[in-house]
């Protein structure tokens, strides 16, 4: 490959991912389809084994569809409720805060901590949460006056499934049409690099999807046990951003532990808090993630929170989603470009 050859495929690249960014309204369906139907090609591959590929997928749809039915029933109800509790005891807890802690830490610490005016910020809150009903009808009414916002939504609801399914029913005629473009003289070194991020990827993503959710109910039932308010909602929290490294423990730990004081002013349940975190964390160390997850994906945390924070700066809530598998994919790439660097003279 000649110099030019390689500054134009280098131009087309930047070209490519100027507009995947513009873009990323149109591509944000197909992204969230693509990362459906690689999670579940698996699961379809070994039931089209023993039945036809297209019945396999209309069953793996169906349990996706039963999953989230109970989830829709079962669980939002339950999170919502619990998200309307904790925004009714807010002021109470600005309150307490005001009326008994502040004071406990002037007379403990002996600093005059008085300047914090939580009343002040209490009475902001009852008067935003005032406002928020209002807000939100406002809201609703335009996007209700609004048939062309409502016309997006249905469209994005309906494409997501529409194309996971031909993408999952055509995976495998698609991955060999890809590999039909490839010319010859690196087709071995393309298909093993892609063989390589297929396996961190399915390794990491579909393993701390399961980490997460075993973590949300450990964290979840724990604290419920422990007789802490919103265990459901801190549960969920806490496990939904395990994925970022000690994210989920220390702020389920912060918040879990300001509920639980508040609730009961005393230090005993802080403990059983701190119990059900370090339970939870033990297992995950030493059970889930070594049988889940693995060690495959290799990012330092600091490296994750860049991901994280730069996926959802560039494509928002789907850019946080994909943030982890692009970079365990970068990893990949760089670990083979490094090796290539190390064969050179430069290393000789």
């Amino acid at each position: 490959m000649t110099d030019s050859q390689k500054w134009l495929m280098l131009a087309a690249l930047v070209v490519f991912g100027w507009l995947l960014y513009l873009l990323k309204p149109v591509i944000t369906p197909f992204m969230v389809s693509a990362m459906l139907a690689y999670l579940c090609d698996p699961i379809v591959d070994r039931l089209s084994i023993k039945i036809p590929r297209t019945t396999a997928v209309i069953l793996v749809f169906s349990a996706m569809f039963a999953v989230l039915l109970i989830l829709v029933l079962i669980l939002v109800p339950l999170l919502q409720e619990q998200v309307v509790m904790l925004i009714q005891r807010v002021p109470v807890f600005l309150s307490w805060a005001h009326d008994t802690l502040l004071p406990s830490l002037n007379s403990v610490l002996g600093v005059d901590i008085s300047s914090i005016d939580l009343a002040a910020v209490r009475e902001t809150l009852i008067s935003n949460w005032r406002n928020i009903g209002n807000v939100a009808g406002t809201v609703f009414m335009q996007i209700g006056n609004s048939g062309q916002a409502i016309m997006a939504w249905i469209a994005f609801l309906v494409l997501i499934p529409v194309v996971t399914f031909y993408l999952l029913r055509d995976w495998n005629m698609l991955l060999a049409s890809v590999r039909r473009l490839i010319p010859s003289r690196y087709a071995d070194t393309v298909i093993g690099l892609t063989i390589e991020c297929d396996n961190v990827l399915s390794e990491f993503l579909r393993g701390q999807l399961l980490v997460m959710l075993a973590l949300s109910l450990i964290y979840s039932t724990g604290l419920w046990l422990a007789g802490i308010e919103f265990a459901l909602l801190i549960g969920m929290v806490a496990g939904l951003i395990s994925f970022v490294p000690y994210m989920g423990s220390v702020v389920g730990i912060a918040i879990a532990g300001v509920v639980g004081f508040m609730q009961y002013q005393d230090l005993t349940h802080l403990v059983y808090i701190l119990i059900v975190f370090g339970i939870a964390q033990t297992l995950e160390g030493m059970v889930l993630s070594p049988w889940l997850v693995g060690d495959r994906i290799g990012l330092h945390p600091v490296a994750v929170m860049f991901a994280v924070l730069a996926g959802g700066q560039l494509f928002g809530f789907v850019g946080v989603l994909l943030a982890l598998p692009v970079a365990a994919v970068i990893l990949v790439l760089l670990r083979f470009v490094l090796e290539q660097i190390k064969r050179t003279d430069l290393y000789v």
